[in-house]
Protein backbone atom coordinates (compact mmCIF):
# COMPACT_ATOMS: atom_id res chain seq x y z
CA UNK A 1 0.00 0.00 0.00
CA UNK A 2 1.15 2.94 -0.76
CA UNK A 3 2.84 5.15 2.02
CA UNK A 4 0.77 8.42 0.78
CA UNK A 5 -2.93 6.39 1.71
CA UNK A 6 -4.67 8.85 3.52
CA UNK A 7 -6.39 8.06 7.15
CA UNK A 8 -9.64 7.55 5.24
CA UNK A 9 -8.53 4.99 2.98
CA UNK A 10 -6.66 3.45 6.00
CA UNK A 11 -10.16 3.03 7.93
CA UNK A 12 -11.69 1.74 4.33
CA UNK A 13 -8.84 -1.25 5.07
CA UNK A 14 -9.14 -1.53 8.24
CA UNK A 15 -13.00 -1.83 8.18
CA UNK A 16 -14.00 1.84 9.08
CA UNK A 17 -16.20 -0.21 12.05
CA UNK A 18 -18.26 -1.48 9.01
CA UNK A 19 -17.92 -5.02 10.54
CA UNK A 20 -19.41 -7.77 7.62
CA UNK A 21 -19.75 -5.50 5.28
CA UNK A 22 -17.95 -6.63 2.09
CA UNK A 23 -14.58 -4.80 1.25
CA UNK A 24 -16.42 -4.13 -2.57
CA UNK A 25 -19.20 -2.67 -0.10
CA UNK A 26 -16.99 -0.47 1.51
CA UNK A 27 -15.22 0.49 -1.44
CA UNK A 28 -18.75 2.16 -2.68
CA UNK A 29 -19.10 3.60 0.50
CA UNK A 30 -16.04 5.72 0.28
CA UNK A 31 -16.63 6.70 -3.11
CA UNK A 32 -19.72 8.10 -1.69
CA UNK A 33 -18.29 9.61 1.43
CA UNK A 34 -16.26 11.60 -0.50
CA UNK A 35 -18.33 12.62 -2.99
CA UNK A 36 -21.80 13.46 -0.43
CA UNK A 37 -19.34 15.28 1.45
CA UNK A 38 -18.34 17.54 -1.59
CA UNK A 39 -14.36 17.05 -1.46
CA UNK A 40 -15.01 15.07 -4.81
CA UNK A 41 -17.41 17.44 -6.59
CA UNK A 42 -19.73 17.20 -9.79
CA UNK A 43 -17.07 16.84 -13.16
CA UNK A 44 -13.72 15.57 -10.47
CA UNK A 45 -11.96 13.36 -12.07
CA UNK A 46 -11.36 10.60 -9.48
CA UNK A 47 -8.47 8.17 -9.19
CA UNK A 48 -7.64 5.68 -11.92
CA UNK A 49 -8.46 2.05 -10.82
CA UNK A 50 -5.59 1.17 -10.41
CA UNK A 51 -4.68 3.59 -7.95
CA UNK A 52 -7.42 2.88 -6.13
CA UNK A 53 -6.11 -0.46 -5.75
CA UNK A 54 -3.20 0.54 -4.63
CA UNK A 55 -4.57 3.34 -2.03
CA UNK A 56 -8.17 0.85 -0.81
CA UNK A 57 -5.88 -2.33 -0.56
CA UNK A 58 -8.23 -4.08 -3.18
CA UNK A 59 -8.42 -5.75 -5.76
CA UNK A 60 -8.25 -4.52 -9.44
CA UNK A 61 -11.44 -6.93 -9.68
CA UNK A 62 -13.07 -5.61 -6.66
CA UNK A 63 -12.38 -1.52 -7.58
CA UNK A 64 -13.90 -2.39 -11.27
CA UNK A 65 -17.37 -3.70 -9.78
CA UNK A 66 -17.71 -1.27 -7.44
CA UNK A 67 -16.96 1.87 -10.12
CA UNK A 68 -19.50 -0.19 -13.25
CA UNK A 69 -22.13 -0.01 -10.44
CA UNK A 70 -21.67 3.07 -9.15
CA UNK A 71 -21.84 4.16 -12.63
CA UNK A 72 -24.85 2.70 -13.65
CA UNK A 73 -26.23 4.36 -10.66
CA UNK A 74 -25.75 7.54 -12.12
CA UNK A 75 -23.43 8.47 -8.87
CA UNK A 76 -19.95 8.04 -11.79
CA UNK A 77 -19.62 8.71 -15.42
CA UNK A 78 -17.04 6.88 -17.04
CA UNK A 79 -15.25 8.11 -20.38
CA UNK A 80 -13.86 6.16 -22.83
CA UNK A 81 -9.97 7.20 -22.83
CA UNK A 82 -10.94 10.13 -20.00
CA UNK A 83 -11.30 8.13 -17.08
CA UNK A 84 -14.03 8.16 -14.65
CA UNK A 85 -15.82 11.80 -13.19
CA UNK A 86 -18.14 12.53 -10.65
CA UNK A 87 -21.97 12.64 -12.46
CA UNK A 88 -24.03 16.25 -12.10
CA UNK A 89 -26.38 14.69 -9.20
CA UNK A 90 -30.39 14.88 -9.65
CA UNK A 91 -33.10 15.60 -7.25
CA UNK A 92 -35.06 12.63 -7.25
CA UNK A 93 -38.43 12.70 -5.27
CA UNK A 94 -40.73 9.86 -4.34
CA UNK A 95 -44.08 9.26 -6.27
CA UNK A 96 -45.71 7.51 -4.38
CA UNK A 97 -45.92 8.98 -1.82
CA UNK A 98 -45.79 12.99 -0.12
CA UNK A 99 -42.95 14.14 0.67
CA UNK A 100 -41.76 18.15 1.80
CA UNK A 101 -39.04 18.80 -0.58
CA UNK A 102 -37.05 20.56 2.07
CA UNK A 103 -36.86 17.07 3.66
CA UNK A 104 -35.27 15.09 0.66
CA UNK A 105 -32.87 18.22 -0.36
CA UNK A 106 -31.79 18.28 3.06
CA UNK A 107 -31.65 14.64 3.25
CA UNK A 108 -28.84 14.65 0.60
CA UNK A 109 -26.73 17.03 2.72
CA UNK A 110 -27.71 19.64 0.72
CA UNK A 111 -29.45 23.36 1.46
CA UNK A 112 -33.14 24.50 0.61
CA UNK A 113 -34.11 27.76 -0.21
CA UNK A 114 -37.69 29.26 -1.40
CA UNK A 115 -38.12 32.04 -3.57
CA UNK A 116 -41.51 33.43 -2.96
CA UNK A 117 -42.64 34.68 -6.22
CA UNK A 118 -46.97 35.25 -6.03
CA UNK A 119 -49.59 34.97 -3.21
CA UNK A 120 -52.56 36.03 -3.76
CA UNK A 121 -56.28 35.68 -3.83
CA UNK A 122 -57.99 35.10 -7.47
CA UNK A 123 -61.01 34.19 -8.59
CA UNK A 124 -61.23 30.94 -10.21
CA UNK A 125 -61.41 30.51 -13.93
CA UNK A 126 -63.03 27.17 -15.26
CA UNK A 127 -60.25 25.09 -14.92
CA UNK A 128 -59.27 26.05 -11.51
CA UNK A 129 -62.97 25.64 -10.66
CA UNK A 130 -62.89 22.46 -11.69
CA UNK A 131 -59.57 20.81 -10.57
CA UNK A 132 -60.87 22.49 -6.99
CA UNK A 133 -64.53 21.24 -7.26
CA UNK A 134 -65.32 24.43 -6.63
CA UNK A 135 -68.01 27.12 -8.87
CA UNK A 136 -66.37 29.25 -11.47
CA UNK A 137 -66.01 32.72 -9.86
CA UNK A 138 -65.15 31.27 -6.10
CA UNK A 139 -62.28 32.86 -4.81
CA UNK A 140 -59.24 30.67 -3.91
CA UNK A 141 -55.63 31.16 -2.90
CA UNK A 142 -52.53 31.14 -5.36
CA UNK A 143 -48.75 30.38 -4.05
CA UNK A 144 -46.30 30.36 -6.81
CA UNK A 145 -42.69 29.57 -5.28
CA UNK A 146 -39.39 28.18 -6.81
CA UNK A 147 -37.53 26.07 -4.69
CA UNK A 148 -33.73 25.52 -4.37
CA UNK A 149 -30.94 23.27 -3.75
CA UNK A 150 -27.69 24.95 -2.90
CA UNK A 151 -28.84 28.04 -5.01
CA UNK A 152 -29.74 26.38 -8.00
CA UNK A 153 -33.77 26.30 -8.80
CA UNK A 154 -34.65 22.77 -8.95
CA UNK A 155 -38.61 22.82 -8.34
CA UNK A 156 -42.23 25.30 -9.38
CA UNK A 157 -44.36 24.94 -7.12
CA UNK A 158 -47.39 26.77 -8.87
CA UNK A 159 -50.45 25.54 -6.09
CA UNK A 160 -54.01 26.66 -5.51
CA UNK A 161 -55.69 26.04 -1.91
CA UNK A 162 -59.48 25.97 -0.94
CA UNK A 163 -59.53 28.61 1.63
CA UNK A 164 -62.24 26.29 3.37
CA UNK A 165 -59.74 24.21 4.00
CA UNK A 166 -57.20 26.68 4.97
CA UNK A 167 -58.12 30.12 5.66
CA UNK A 168 -54.95 31.41 6.95
CA UNK A 169 -52.88 29.83 3.98
CA UNK A 170 -51.79 33.01 2.36
CA UNK A 171 -50.37 33.99 5.93
CA UNK A 172 -47.58 32.04 5.99
CA UNK A 173 -44.12 32.90 5.69
CA UNK A 174 -42.98 30.11 2.63
CA UNK A 175 -39.67 31.18 3.14
CA UNK A 176 -39.30 29.51 6.54
CA UNK A 177 -41.73 26.47 5.83
CA UNK A 178 -43.34 24.51 3.05
CA UNK A 179 -46.88 24.64 1.72
CA UNK A 180 -46.61 20.61 2.02
CA UNK A 181 -45.86 21.41 6.47
CA UNK A 182 -48.44 23.60 6.63
CA UNK A 183 -51.00 21.46 4.94
CA UNK A 184 -50.00 18.65 6.55
CA UNK A 185 -50.57 20.45 10.01
CA UNK A 186 -54.05 21.70 8.90
CA UNK A 187 -55.70 18.36 8.77
CA UNK A 188 -54.73 15.13 7.29
CA UNK A 189 -54.71 14.04 4.28
CA UNK A 190 -57.24 11.22 2.76
CA UNK A 191 -56.51 10.80 -0.74
CA UNK A 192 -54.01 11.98 -3.38
CA UNK A 193 -53.61 11.98 -7.21
CA UNK A 194 -50.63 12.27 -9.09
CA UNK A 195 -50.29 13.13 -12.81
CA UNK A 196 -46.97 13.13 -14.78
CA UNK A 197 -46.35 14.62 -17.89
CA UNK A 198 -43.03 15.49 -20.00
CA UNK A 199 -43.49 19.19 -21.16
CA UNK A 200 -41.50 21.42 -22.62
CA UNK A 201 -40.38 24.63 -21.26
CA UNK A 202 -41.66 28.07 -21.53
CA UNK A 203 -39.91 31.41 -21.50
CA UNK A 204 -41.57 32.15 -18.09
CA UNK A 205 -40.40 28.56 -16.67
CA UNK A 206 -37.32 28.66 -18.34
CA UNK A 207 -36.53 31.94 -16.18
CA UNK A 208 -37.36 30.59 -13.12
CA UNK A 209 -35.49 27.28 -13.14
CA UNK A 210 -32.43 29.17 -15.29
CA UNK A 211 -32.58 26.55 -18.13
CA UNK A 212 -32.59 27.29 -22.23
CA UNK A 213 -36.10 27.41 -23.84
CA UNK A 214 -37.15 24.37 -25.23
CA UNK A 215 -35.37 22.39 -22.83
CA UNK A 216 -37.90 19.46 -21.30
CA UNK A 217 -39.19 19.30 -18.11
CA UNK A 218 -40.59 16.96 -15.67
CA UNK A 219 -44.49 18.05 -14.57
CA UNK A 220 -45.93 16.99 -11.44
CA UNK A 221 -49.84 17.17 -10.87
CA UNK A 222 -51.09 16.21 -7.50
CA UNK A 223 -54.32 17.05 -5.84
CA UNK A 224 -54.88 16.49 -2.19
CA UNK A 225 -58.39 15.42 -0.44
CA UNK A 226 -59.10 15.92 3.19
CA UNK A 227 -62.23 16.54 5.75
CA UNK A 228 -64.02 15.85 2.43
CA UNK A 229 -63.09 18.04 0.14
CA UNK A 230 -60.36 18.70 -2.35
CA UNK A 231 -57.69 20.55 -0.32
CA UNK A 232 -55.63 21.64 -3.33
CA UNK A 233 -54.19 21.12 -6.39
CA UNK A 234 -50.78 21.76 -7.48
CA UNK A 235 -48.55 21.63 -10.92
CA UNK A 236 -45.23 20.85 -9.70
CA UNK A 237 -42.33 21.89 -12.38
CA UNK A 238 -38.63 19.77 -12.65
CA UNK A 239 -35.96 20.83 -15.00
CA UNK A 240 -35.64 17.08 -16.83
CA UNK A 241 -31.48 16.82 -16.53
CA UNK A 242 -31.74 17.36 -13.31
CA UNK A 243 -34.45 15.65 -11.32
CA UNK A 244 -35.97 12.53 -11.52
CA UNK A 245 -39.03 10.54 -9.95
CA UNK A 246 -38.66 6.95 -8.22
CA UNK A 247 -41.21 4.08 -6.64
CA UNK A 248 -40.38 1.83 -4.88
CA UNK A 249 -43.58 -0.91 -3.25
CA UNK A 250 -44.45 -4.44 -2.37
CA UNK A 251 -46.17 -6.61 -4.45
CA UNK A 252 -48.92 -8.70 -3.02
CA UNK A 253 -48.63 -12.08 -4.09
Amino acid sequence: MSKTTTRNEKELTQGNGEIGVSLGQRVRNHVLRKVNSGEWQEGYRIPSESRLSEQLGASRMTIHIAMRDLSAEGILVRRQGAGTFVAARQGQSTLMELRNIQSEIEARGNRHTTDVIKMEEIDSDLNIATELNVMPGTMVFHSLLVHRENGRPLQIEDRYVNPQFSSDYLEQDFTKITPYVHLMAVAPLEEVEHIIQAVLADEFNCELLEMKQGEPLLLLRRRTWSRGMIASSARFLHPGPRFSLAARMSVGR
